[in-house]
């Protein structure tokens, strides 16, 4: 009782009131818990909420989540890109073509006046005729032009000879190709063609002596229409009507003509999509191609086109062989890359960062740390400090993404808290490392 006494005593001061037990007291006999395991749950859930939601980025009071829906937040990009979803150095995406071994001609009309200069290996460009068709900086598909035709009689582009007879292309007169482009009508009347492949095997005009049309295709009715004269006969036949294709004034469209690798057949296709196919189509013997003729008809000067052309490649091969595709789906492929977040300002200084990250090995195991680093920074973008450590935890989401909690990381004091990711050794089909969220917590 007596020991009991003197303690309970030893806690209360000369007039009564209780002792206040210092904190150093405290921390000494009951060490301070580690949050970053709690934290790191809790921006882990936040990621699977985002991911489940499909929810742009967006911050909770200490914490950074981004499923990567959009760029939003995304600052810089280099040598990666973001697919829906994940952002990877692998991709596929829409762009520009590249020349490759079966790109005859190749014209992303990037000019500001001139002829157009061909982006293919064979230099096959397209002359201006009158100087008449315009190079638009302002409405373009790709790039920083396309060409711009007013529906003039004398607004056309040609191509040089095509035929074998000038050593520059030899064309198959039953082989097979891909002819397509994109296109934005401003206004049209009646009967007009956007383009046609003629037999012409000289460098003159379209409308300075003659060259007949053996393919073109434009819109008639309301509808696109493909012609094409057909058999030893040379008499014209409508091919194909791409019925559900009417025109528009308001938005890019994408064609595309390709002719199968058994000769006869056509198929045409209108955003991706197969509109329409011929079969049994026999190609009058000495039509040859011989030149391409963009914005009429060889011979005519009323079917004339009137609007923007872009991106027009000529292959000799049937690209889509009958699948719907997506226009202008090109490959990529980087050995590294880097992506920065952008400006991420938070109240207070920090200099504690940590998080979680869901990333998925599309192809190959990625060694974390090696082939997918994860840097940050507290002062925006200086003094970048790798993540401490890399834990994964188990188990993986149902699609192969995994999630990894990222340690607790020292940083330079600052108010503008960022990740940044680092992939190197990336190839396609062997290592291909997808960053599917980021959770950053401070």
């Amino acid at each position: 009782m007596g020991t009991r006494k003197r303690n309970f005593a030893n806690n209360i001061n000369a007039d009564g009131t209780p002792t206040t037990l210092n904190s150093a007291s405290v921390v000494t006999h009951s060490p301070e818990t580690d949050l970053q395991p709690v934290k790191a749950d809790i921006t882990a859930l936040a990621l699977r909420e985002a991911t489940n939601e499909s929810s742009a980025a967006y911050n909770l009071p200490n914490q950074f989540i981004d499923t990567f829906s959009d760029d939003t937040n995304l600052g810089t990009q280099t040598d990666c890109d973001r697919v829906s979803g994940y952002m990877s150095t692998v991709y596929d995406a829409v762009g520009e073509f590249t020349n490759d071994a079966n790109t005859i001609f190749l014209h992303h009309f990037n000019h500001s006046s001139g002829h157009a200069i061909d982006s293919g290996s064979n230099g096959i460009d397209l002359s201006n005729y009158s100087s008449n068709v315009a190079f638009n900086s302002s409405e373009k598909k790709f790039g920083t032009h396309s060409a711009y035709f007013d529906g003039g009689a004398n607004t056309i582009m040609y191509s040089e000879d095509l035929d074998a007879n000038d050593n520059s292309v030899t064309t198959a007169t039953t082989g097979a190709f891909t002819l397509e482009m994109w296109y934005k009508y401003t206004a049209r009347s009646g009967t007009d063609r956007i383009a046609q492949l003629d037999n012409r095997n000289d460098n003159n005009a379209p409308f300075t002596g003659g060259g007949t049309p053996f393919l073109s295709f434009g819109y008639n009715n309301n509808y696109m229409n493909l012609y094409g004269r057909h058999g030893a006969d040379h008499n014209w036949d409508v091919p194909g009507t791409a019925t559900g294709s009417n025109y528009t004034t308001s938005a890019w469209q994408h064609l595309a003509i390709e002719r199968d690798t058994d000769g006869t057949t056509l198929r045409f296709y209108l955003d991706g999509t197969l509109k329409g196919t011929e079969s049994g189509w026999s190609q009058p013997a000495n039509d040859a191609f011989g030149r391409f003729v963009l914005g009429c008809r060889t011979g005519s000067t009323s079917e004339m086109y009137q609007g923007y052309i872009d991106e027009l490649r000529y292959s000799n091969i049937e690209r889509y062989a009958g699948t719907n595709f997506t226009p202008n789906t090109i490959s990529a492929t980087n050995a590294t890359g880097t992506l920065i977040q952008s400006a991420n300002t938070v109240g207070s200084a920090k200099t504690k960062v940590g998080g979680t990250m869901l990333y998925k090995d599309n192809s190959g195991t990625a060694t974390l740390g090696t082939d997918l680093k994860i840097y940050f920074t507290c002062n925006g973008g200086t003094n970048w400090t790798e993540a401490a450590s890399y834990n994964a935890v188990t188990p993986v989401y149902s699609t192969g993404v995994k999630q990894v909690r990222l340690g607790e990381t020292t940083c330079t004091s600052g108010t503008d808290v960022r990740y940044k990711a680092v992939w190197a050794n990336q190839a396609s089909g062997s290592k291909e490392t997808q960053l599917h969220g980021m959770g950053i917590n401070y």
